[in-house]
């Protein structure tokens, strides 16, 4: 049996202050109750209400509901044999959350996924996502002729590598590219070379060829200097005659590993002779790791990253001189920032540690899986670093305790990131500037909390508490894979107002803020 125990170490952190900002109010804007896809001109949300028939209950609300709004969304046919239903949750208020996935000859529709919200009257009381209109009318296949093993072995070849950090996943998908639509595979590995990455690779399931791809390990760059000296107190557990940073007193564990400056992960528990841990990247990652299991915990009600208590799994040391951090979906990897030359570990901020855990939420089965590219991938950015403003509050700073700020959600510009969508970059370097143009949703979401004025339009200030669950309830109920800036709007507003009511200051709030960066 192994014990648990508390135990001491020392590590530093520099804290900046924080900035204080006035707050005042002006009128929103009137929303809008339905706003449609540009491209595939059905809704992507619709805020009116519709009650469904007597005796019409659970999981058939959702394909009467279709069904009734065929001619809007453009559908022929059941709702059933075109959709189904991926997850269902019902909140503190009594509202079932289903997320719905578009299928076509009952193969998912990549990007085609809905939320459904329906109260305990079986009202559904809005709709967010995206369906893509007559399928039937184009020419898919819908049989693979090669197998998934050679899926992947495409995948391998085109990487150029020889094996991938852990087993691969790989499953079929409807997907739109080159003006068409293709049967392919979609193939999700890890890899630590040539480059830690994420994949996903698009491989059409006739022709074997790659479609598509893109490398979704979500990244915080930067430099820092050393680590100095407060004392932190965390778990640990007595492993084989030593102990090891190993929690089990939160969720399924939190467990700490270094790479030894080399590139196989998880690596090695890390272990001491003692109850006194003499490494300050693990300390921190470890104690770090603890503090946002606790936040996500007693804040948002949830049990780890994915809500089921799935462990938490850090590595340190990750390379030589490694100079980022990544999520790789699975688990969390620091370099060491060049510290051997007085630059310090990324484990030591923890808003990066909150960043990165954020992105597992976001790819959890029960929340948005925001696809890392164009507007999507901003807002998942985004999302990471506004729960990590809420989580290490003294500033709206990311990277300050790696002595190398790469973010300032107060004021983007001030990194070269954009404040409002007049400023918008079309770019397609970073994903579709994944990391650039988030500092638009973040600006709207400092203005939540803080309020001011800009670009002349007014908002009043509910707090960064209050925005931050405006954020995360929306990521987890109302976003959906494809969700773009318009729509992250929407869902915020919902989010507000089964939060704080219709009418509230914080549904106001929002709207305000949003308007504020240009977003309607």
């Amino acid at each position: 049996m192994k014990k648990r125990l508390i135990v001491h170490a020392t590590l530093s952190f520099v804290l900046l202050g924080a900035t204080a900002f006035t707050t005042s109010v002006s009128a929103a804007p009137k929303d809008e109750k339905i706003q449609y896809n540009a491209k595939y001109k059905t809704p992507k949300y619709i805020g009116e209400v519709w009650r469904a028939p007597k005796n019409v209950k659970n999981e058939e609300v959702v394909w009467s509901y279709f069904n009734t709004k065929k001619d809007l969304f453009k559908l022929k046919g059941d709702a059933k044999n075109q959709f189904k239903i991926k997850t269902k949750k019902k909140d503190e208020k009594g509202i079932t959350h289903y997320r719905v996935q578009q299928t076509y000859q009952g193969i998912p529709v990549y990007g085609a996924d809905q939320t459904v919200h329906v109260d305990k009257d079986n009202q559904v009381t809005s709709y967010f996502g995206q369906v893509i209109s007559d399928l039937s009318t184009q020419n898919i296949p819908t049989k693979a002729s090669i197998k998934k093993d050679k899926a992947i072995e495409v995948v391998k070849k085109d990487l150029k590598v020889d094996k991938f950090d852990g087993t691969p996943e790989a499953n079929l998908y409807i997907y739109f590219s080159d003006n068409k639509y293709h049967l392919v595979y979609i193939v999700k590995a890890s890899t630590l070379y040539p480059e830690p990455g994420f994949w996903h690779y698009f491989v059409d399931a006739t022709t074997g060829q790659v479609v598509d791809k893109f490398n979704s390990a979500h990244h915080v760059t930067g430099t820092g200097r050393g680590v100095h000296g407060d004392t932190k107190t965390f778990e640990v557990s007595s492993y084989q005659g030593q102990y090891v940073l190993w929690d089990q007193t939160r969720g399924g564990g939190i467990q700490t590993y270094t790479a030894n400056n080399g590139s196989s992960i998880p690596g090695y528990l890390v272990a001491s002779r003692t109850t006194t841990f003499n490494d300050p990247a693990a300390v921190d990652a470890h104690y770090y790791a603890a503090k946002v299991y606790d936040y996500y915990k007693n804040v948002h009600n949830r049990n780890s990253y994915d809500g089921r208590g799935t462990s938490l799994v850090s590595t340190v040391h990750y390379g030589r001189n490694y100079m980022n951090a990544f999520w790789n979906g699975r688990q969390m990897v620091y370099g060491d920032g060049g510290s051997q030359n007085g630059y310090t570990p990324f484990s030591a901020g923890l808003d990066v540690i909150a960043h990165e855990m954020t992105h597992g939420v976001t790819s959890s089965s029960d929340a948005s899986q925001l696809i890392y590219r164009n507007q999507s991938g901003a807002l998942n950015e985004a999302i990471s670093d506004i729960i990590a403003s809420d989580v290490d509050s003294n500033d709206w700073l990311m990277g300050e305790d790696i002595n190398y700020v790469i973010r300032d959600l107060a004021n983007p510009t001030r990194y070269n990131q954009p404040d409002h969508m007049s400023k918008y970059v079309n770019t397609t370097q970073d994903n579709g500037g994944v990391h650039i143009n988030s500092g638009i949703i973040n600006k709207a979401a400092y203005l939540m909390a803080d309020g001011g004025s800009h670009y002349n339009v007014t908002v009043q200030g509910i707090g960064r508490a209050k925005m931050a669950k405006i954020f995360h309830k929306a990521n987890l109920d109302y976003l959906y894979s494809n969700s773009d800036f318009s729509a992250a709007r929407s869902a915020c507003i919902q989010a507000a107002t089964a939060l704080y009511g219709a009418g509230s200051q914080e549904v106001q709030t929002v709207t305000n803020a949003f308007a504020a960066v240009g977003i309607h």
